[in-house]
Formats: structure tokens, sequence, C-alpha cells
């Protein structure tokens, strides 16, 4: 079945492999992860009313098709963990920016999805069912797929010389917080967000963010507090933060028991500096009081090897510190660490404490490396990453702690203990001038999970192949077709009996996706 679905993903490569151009417009230009540039956008006004008569509507229709297939020796028992699924999600957004007029204008986004397919086999009572299509509806309490419609960005904006400020609801972009709009809604935060750039090569930027909207929410929430689960607990997990990230330890009873407050809000300071020749350097720190604080900083140095090639070697280095957290729900994302008192949690027990050092801190760290070779239009990338054996990364804001290095599509590679190894090659079919509109990237990772955490985290060892294919075609000007494909082949047991989560043993994730601007 591998075989064949390698075939097909290799034949609808070939298919799109016609003519076009890449998905940039006059106005916009689509990041390959989906993050949306605006690259002309309203000028200064001479007066309030044109800030509206002047102002700029940017659509965007979309659809989003997937389809989830396990292996074969997992059985298939009608639940939203090992049954077959597929799922089409139609929908769209509608942004529109204003003039700004004495440097003040405003932004406002809707964005709105439905969802198309549906199983009538599978019992109300499943809850998400349509795994892989999660983040393209929004998740009722029931399992059932509903539709979206909402404001995901309202926001006012100020510009003086070089200093932006925007206020209200937006998309906030670095290593731990980001859009991620990958299937139809983006993740928006309610902040106020500062940047500034006087210093020469520098850019800096403070926030702070009161509230989050992960994909599939309509409404803003808790920016670490996460949903019950357990027997008989029927509270609606979309209420809180139900992110794949996300701390099942910290969950808002749990942090109510500990005297926590369930909506902290976060400080988040960033900087980026290109005074030296070739050399970018980034640092980040992210701070939810009561719970932890998180500091990143990086460096990559491009070397220039001949007119042809060039190597770009870069390194990470985050380190988590516990500031609340590890006492609420323990070391472990899966909250299994520490016992925290709640009925709604698993009992941890003394075997699974131990596989912690210390189960009741959420101190840890993560070191990263990277290679990129460029050529033209081809890339090829080495990334390692090595997990400390302290505790898990909390991270449940989209944004990937070891993007860019060693994530590959839907993977948590974050787990305390894990070493990570990545390969890619990005080639531009187009930029070669060989297929017009067309551009490959294919990775392979390497997750080597600890065998004793397996009891916490259900993840065991495994290694991914995906490839992404993009396509646009001068008929369909300013639309763009991609193609998404993933294979995961994971150990099928773990420690001696240890709760492997068998959703994540091994499966074959497709994606298609069209984006048309207008």
């Amino acid at each position: 079945m591998k075989l064949v679905n390698l075939s097909i993903t290799a034949a609808a490569a070939c298919l799109f492999a016609t003519s076009a151009h890449a998905l940039k417009t006059e106005d916009r230009d689509v990041k390959g992860n989906m993050v949306v540039e605006y690259t002309k956008v309203p000028g200064s006004v001479d007066s309030f009313m044109d800030m509206f008569t002047e102002g700029e509507l940017y659509g965007r229709a979309r659809a989003h098709y997937f389809l989830w297939e396990y292996d074969a020796q997992i059985p298939d028992t009608l639940t939203s963990t090992t049954k077959d699924n597929d799922m089409l999600g139609l929908g769209g957004s509608m942004v529109y920016k204003t003039g700004f007029y004495k440097g003040f204008g405003a932004t406002v986004g809707f964005y709105g999805t439905t969802q198309v397919l549906d199983d009538n086999t599978v019992p109300g009572n499943v809850a998400n069912f349509g795994r892989t299509g999660k983040d393209t509806y929004r998740t009722r309490l029931d399992g059932t797929e509903g539709n979206i419609g909402v404001f995901a960005e309202a926001y006012l904006e100020y510009k003086a010389g070089k200093t932006n400020i925007k206020v209200g609801r937006q998309g906030i972009e670095s290593v731990m917080l980001a859009t991620n709009d990958t299937k139809m809604i983006p993740n928006t935060f309610e902040a106020a967000v500062v940047e500034n750039k006087d210093i020469s090569d520098t850019s800096v930027r403070a926030a702070y963010i009161m509230s989050q909207k992960l994909r599939d929410h309509q409404t803003f929430h808790s920016l670490i507090a996460s949903g019950e689960i357990g027997t008989g607990v029927r509270l609606d997990r979309t209420a809180f933060n139900d992110d794949s990230g996300r701390h099942l330890g910290l969950t808002a009873s749990n942090i109510r028991a500990k005297g926590g407050d369930v909506d902290p809000e976060m400080i988040l300071l960033t900087a980026s500096n290109k005074s030296i020749s070739d050399l970018k350097l980034d640092a980040e720190y992210v701070g939810l009081k009561g719970f932890v604080n998180t500091a990143i900083v990086e460096a990559n140095y491009k070397i220039k090897l001949n007119d042809a090639w060039s190597l770009t070697p870069g390194v990470r280095y985050l380190r988590q510190m516990d500031d609340g957290a590890g006492a609420i729900g323990g070391a472990a994302l899966s909250g299994r660490a520490a016992a925290v008192g709640s009925p709604t949690m698993n009992s941890a027990t003394d075997e699974t404490r131990a596989t912690y050092k210390n189960p009741t801190s959420a101190d840890g760290s993560i070191i990263m490396a990277r290679l990129v070779a460029a050529n033209g239009p081809l890339q090829l990338h080495v990334g390692y990453s090595k997990v400390s054996d302290d505790a898990d990364i909390i991270a449940p804001w989209r944004g990937f702690p070891t993007g860019g290095y060693t994530r590959s599509m839907a993977q948590l590679d974050w787990i305390a203990n894990t070493e990570n190894w990545m390969l890619k090659v990005d080639y531009d079919f187009d930029k070669a001038g060989l297929v017009p509109g067309m551009k490959v990237a294919v990775d392979y990772v390497d997750m080597n999970f600890d065998d004793d955490k397996v009891i916490t985290s259900g993840m065991t060892d495994r290694n991914i192949f995906h490839v992404d294919v993009w396509q646009s075609f001068k008929a369909l000007p300013n639309t763009e077709f991609r193609l998404r494909y993933a294979t995961i082949h994971a150990a099928s047991t773990g420690t001696a009996g240890a709760p492997v989560n068998v959703a994540q043993r091994a499966y074959d994730e497709f994606r298609f996706e069209m984006n048309y601007l207008f």
C-alpha cells in the first residue's frame, strides 16, 4: 500500500508539471508556510474619510481536501484515533486595510470555512473525528464538524517613522508564535505589538498578549489553560487551548486548584540584527508569569563558496525556565509526570514519575544545528536537534521550537530526551527554467524518542517521509495548487506496559489545497 501511495504522489507531481507562475500577485505574496506578505498596501491620505475610500480589500478563496489512512494492522474501531477518514473544506477570507491618516490606520479580516464531506458511519459521540482535517473546521463538543465564521483580525495601527504599533486581534510570527495558516483559518492573538527599526540593521519588537484564537476556534481564550479530559467529562475543550502541543496537566481546574491564573498575559520580546555582512542574529523571549519563561538565541552565517554555491550554517538554542507550570502540571506535556490532584487527570504512578528526573519541574532546553547549501533553484538542508533530558517544551501557540531545523509536517519533536535528524531538498523547477510555476520540497526525518518516556508521551521512534508540490498555471492567474503527502513509520511498542498512542504508530496523510487571490 505504501508503494502504491508513493506512486500516486509521483504521478500527481507529473500531472501538475505543465505551465504556470508562482502565487505572487501585485499586492500579495503567499509564502510556502502560507504566511501572507502584503507587498502593496494603502498609503497616507489627506482626511479621515479618505482612510476608507482609499482603503484596499484583499480576497482569498480556498479549498482543502484531507485523507488520513492508518496502517492496516491498527484495528478500525470507529474512533477518532484509529479510523481512516477524509474531509473537504471550502472557505476563504476578506481582509480590508484602510489608508493612513496622520499615521493611523486599521485592518479587519473575516475568515470562513465550511465542512463539505461527512462520514455518516461515525457515531456522533466520537470527539474530533477527522484528525487530519482538524483546524479546517470547527470541532463541536459532540465531535461533529461545524462551519467557522470569525473576525480573526481586527486591529488599529499607528506608524511614526520607523516605529509601528498594532493593537487588537492580529497574527504574530516568531519562533514560538505563528499564524500557521496552512489549513484555512489563521491562529491569531489579542495583543498590543510595538516594532522599531531605528537602530541600523536591527529590528526590535515588544508584545503584550492577552489571549489566543486557535485555527479551529471561533472565540479567543486562555493562552495556556487546556480543557478537561477524562471519563465522564463533557466540558468544551475549545473554550480553552486544545492545540496538539498543549500541556494536558495545565487544565483550568488544575491551575485554579494551585491558585494560578487561568488567563495569564504573555510578554514577547524579539530582536534581529544584520550588522555584520552575511550574519543574522536573532533573539526571543516569551514569558507567562506563574507558568514558564522561554529564551531563544539563534545565529545563521552565509558563506559564499563560489559564484554558484553558498553554505549557511545555523544554530539555535532554546532554554525553558519553570515559573510554576511544573508544580501545576508536571514535566510532561501529557500531564502524567506528576500527580496534580485532579479527578480528570490520569493518576501518575511511581513508574510514570520516575521517567523524568524531576517530575514537577518544567525546566528544559533544546540545542539545534543545521547546514543549508544553495545553488540557484536547489537547496539542500541537514538539520539536527536534541532535547535535554529534563522536561517537555511547552509551545501551544502554533510556532514550533524546532521549526526550520528538524520539524516535519504535523510532527511534535520536542519531548524530553528526543534526538532528531532531518534531510531536506527543495527544488524550484520554475526558477531552473524546467517547469514553469512548479516547486517541490522533500524531507526525511528520523525521530528517536526516549523509550522510557513512551509511558508518558505515547510516542515511539519513527521516521517520516514528506513531500510538497506547488503548481500554478498561466491559464489560471492568481491561483496556486499544492499537494502534500507524508508517510509515517513508527514503532508499535514501547517500554513494557507503556500505553502507546496508536494514533501515532503508522499512517499516510494526503492533503490537496487550492488558493485563489482576488
